[in-house]
């Protein structure tokens, strides 16, 4: 059974999501961040950059335990391990990889910087405030030209490029009490493959891990 170390965030549920998706067995051993647990010897130890989430899986590559941080690594080596929400052709491959890394390099970054300048940082500055806003809106655009011609971001099919997105997408736009930062409604695009994504049961059972309580 493979072991889930996490919080409940955008990289957090990419995870979540994808082990629902794949139909893996798993635990969740929850990571507070609020609370500091990741700068805890035993999580450094698996995530030497002190960020959710990690796993390890006993039933690794030959049979032999691996233990894995970074979100898009993870979704790379479960798509891997159950050959699902991968393409199997070269191409469809490479073009899918395009936007995960879209996301790893872009979307998550930024998306994360707007949410913390508007919402928890303790100053209100107001350059950084609108710079990565604009730059929020800035790759809202580029993922709404890409919807008006695609299915979902890497081509027809789902793959792990929109698990990794979409969680960040759902983030910004009214969930944790940050209200729509970005102004969904000039990216229907995107919102029609949101709108989608959220339903999807898997999606559903992800993003309420870890469970809450109270």
């Amino acid at each position: 059974m493979i072991e889930v170390y996490s919080w409940a965030t955008p990289n957090g549920h990419k995870v979540h999501i994808m082990l629902e998706e794949c139909g893996l067995p798993y635990r969740v051993i929850p990571v507070d961040i609020g609370a500091g647990d990741q700068f805890k010897p035993e999580f450094l130890a698996m995530s030497p950059n002190n960020k959710i989430p990690a796993i390890v899986d006993p039933d690794g590559p030959d049979g032999k335990p691996i233990s894995l941080f970074e979100s898009g690594a993870i979704l790379l080596y479960l798509a891997g391990k159950t050959g699902q929400f991968l393409p199997q052709g070269t191409a469809e491959r490479y073009e899918m990889l395009e936007w995960l890394m879209f996301q790893m390099g872009g979307v998550g970054p930024m998306l994360g910087q707007t949410h913390h300048f508007r919402i928890y940082a303790p100053e209100k500055i107001e350059y950084a405030i609108d710079r990565y806003t604009n730059e929020a809106k800035r790759l809202y655009g580029v993922m709404d030209k890409r919807l008006a011609k695609s299915k979902y971001i890497a081509g027809l099919q789902y793959t792990i490029a929109d698990i990794a997105i979409f969680p960040w997408v759902r983030n910004l736009i009214g969930f944790y009490g940050a209200g729509d930062l970005v102004g969904i409604a000039d990216f229907p695009n995107v919102t029609r493959v949101l709108d989608t994504f959220v339903v999807r049961p898997a999606v559903v059972r992800g993003l309420d891990i870890p469970k809450r309580t109270g």
